[in-house]
C-alpha cells in the first residue's frame, strides 16, 4: 500500500538499464493499450474498450510497449485518462530516454487510435521514425478508388508461418492537418481485409516493403498480445486499489520478462508462451534434500528433463547468502 507510481517506474527505469546492458533490447517498440478491470467501489472507473470481452467495461487503460524482436515488455503504466492517454507516446519516449544507457530510440510502432497528429510531429521533432496507421474516411476511400493502375505497385512481403503474399501498393507524400508538415502514405490492398490499409510513417527513406512488414509485425503483436499476457493475467487484475493494480502490473511485466529469457537460454523453446514453458520445463515435482554444504532438488522424470538440467547447471557453481551460503544441486530422479 506504500507503493507509489514513481516507485514503479523507478522500478521499471533500473530494469531497462538492465535489459539494454545485456543487448536484449532493440531500436523499435510496439505500443498497445490493454483495459484492466476494476472490481474496486470506492473510485469512478472511465469506460474503456476490452477487446478480450468484446465489451466497454469499467477499468483502468494500461499501455504496454514490448520490444518486438526479443519478446521483453519494457514499460506498463495503469495510470491512463482518457484526456491524457494521447500524450503516452511522449510519456515513453521521456521514459526511455531518462532509462537508457545504450542506442537511442529510432522506432515506435502502435495502432491508429493510440495519438494524435500534434504528437506525431513532436515525435519526428524528436528524430524518432514512427509508423502507425491513418484513420479511414469515405472520402479517403472515393481518393483511393480513382487511383489509376499504373501508380500501383506489387511486391511480395513474409508474412505469418514464413508464407508470402501478393500485395497491391500505392506510396505517396501527402500533408495532414495538425501534422503540419509532408508526411509519407503507403496504401496497401490486397492484405486480408476488404478495405485498404494506409500506413503513415516520418521514414522517407525506408524502402516500402520493409514499412510493410515491420507494421505487418505490429499487426501479429497486436492479434497475440493478449495470449502474451494471459498466463499473467495482466488484464484480469482484481485489486480494489488502483495503485495497488500499478504495482501488479509492474511485477507482471518482471515475470513475464523472466519467463522470456528463461526461454532464450534454449533454441528449442525460446518462442514458446509462458504458458507452454511453465508446461513444458517449470512445472514438476519432486525431493528437495538439505544437506551441510548443499541442498539437492531431486525432480521427476518428464520429457524435457534433460534440457532443463542443462539449463540450471550453470548455477551450480553459485553460492546463496539466504541459504547459508549453500549450493543448489539439480537433478533429475531415478525412478518415477
Amino acid at each position: 500500500d506504500r507503493v507509489t507510481r514513481d516507485m514503479n517506474v523507478g522500478f521499471l527505469r533500473q530494469l531497462h538499464k538492465i535489459w539494454q546492458k545485456q543487448g536484449w533490447l532493440s531500436d523499435t517498440f510496439n505500443l498497445d493499450f490493454t483495459t484492466i478491470p476494476y472490481w474496486g467501489e470506492e473510485e469512478p472507473m472511465e469506460n474503456n474498450w476490452s477487446g478480450k470481452r468484446n465489451k466497454a467495461l469499467a477499468g483502468m487503460l494500461a499501455v504496454l510497449a514490448e520490444d518486438p524482436y526479443s519478446g521483453l515488455i519494457d514499460y506498463g503504466d495503469t495510470t491512463i485518462a482518457h484526456k491524457n492517454q494521447d500524450a503516452v507516446v511522449l510519456e515513453f519516449l521521456d521514459f526511455y530516454r531518462k532509462s537508457a544507457t545504450g542506442p537511442d530510440l529510432k522506432y515506435l510502432i502502435f495502432d491508429s487510435k493510440f495519438t494524435n497528429y500534434e504528437n506525431l510531429s513532436k515525435l519526428d521533432d524528436n528524430d524518432v521514425k514512427f509508423i502507425t496507421i491513418r484513420r479511414r474516411g469515405k472520402n479517403m476511400l472515393e481518393e483511393i478508388a480513382e487511383i489509376s493502375p499504373d501508380q500501383w505497385r506489387s511486391i511480395r512481403v513474409e508474412c505469418a508461418d514464413n508464407k508470402k503474399r501478393t500485395l497491391k501498393v500505392n506510396d505517396s507524400r501527402i500533408f495532414l492537418k495538425g501534422y503540419e508538415k509532408e508526411i509519407r502514405q503507403v496504401i496497401i490492398q490486397g492484405h486480408g481485409r476488404e478495405k485498404p490499409a494506409l500506413i503513415i510513417t516520418n521514414d522517407f527513406e525506408l524502402d516500402r516493403e520493409a514499412v510493410i512488414v515491420k507494421y505487418c509485425h505490429r499487426w501479429l503483436v497486436e492479434k497475440t498480445i493478449s495470449e502474451k499476457i494471459e498466463f499473467f493475467h495482466l488484464n484480469r487484475l482484481s485489486s480494489s486499489m488502483v495503485i495497488k493494480v500499478d504495482f501488479d502490473l509492474t511485477m507482471s511485466i518482471l515475470a513475464f520478462n523472466l519467463y522470456r529469457l528463461f526461454a532464450r537460454k534454449t533454441e528449442k523453446y525460446s518462442t514458446f508462451t509462458a504458458q507452454k514453458i511453465f508446461d513444458k520445463l517449470i512445472s514438476n515435482s519432486g525431493t528437495v534434500k538439505v544437506n551441510q554444504k548443499n541442498i539437492e532438488i531431486i525432480m521427476k522424470k518428464k520429457r524435457t528433463m534433460p534440457v532443463l538440467l542443462d539449463m540450471l547447471s550453470e548455477y551450480e557453481s553459485q553460492t546463496y547468502p539466504w541459504l547459508h551460503q549453500k549450493q543448489l544441486r539439480f537433478q533429475g530422479a531415478s525412478i518415477l
